[in-house]
């Protein structure tokens, strides 16, 4: 198992809507990649303006349900670093853009 510092940080998210979203960079003190197949959204998103998370904190990727993914190991992300964006089928709802299926 990775210790946080060596799971890949969530190096932009251009959800504007989260309330972890502070100037694009992700506040969570990390992030779950869920969804169904074919699909790995942010399941940490929370809509809201009210900002929160942590102030000196970018975020990680904590776990990774995408076992189809070929970053994915054992449930852990092993990409470099991961981003956070608009989904294809909903522009509002938070997908990792870095999933590949595999």
């Amino acid at each position: 198992m990775s210790t946080l510092m060596e799971m890949p940080e969530v190096v932009e998210c251009s959800i504007d809507g989260c309330g972890y979203n502070h100037e694009h960079g992700c506040h969570a003190g990390a992030v779950t990649i869920a969804g169904h197949t074919g699909d790995a959204s942010c399941a940490t998103f929370i809509p809201l303006s009210h900002k929160g998370g942590l102030e000196k904190v970018i975020a990680h990727v904590g776990a990774c349900q995408r076992e189809e993914c070929v970053h994915n190991d054992h449930l852990e992300c092993n990409a470099t670093a991961v981003r956070v964006g608009p989904g294809p089928e909903d522009p509002t709802h938070p997908d990792c853009l870095t999933f590949q299926e595999g």
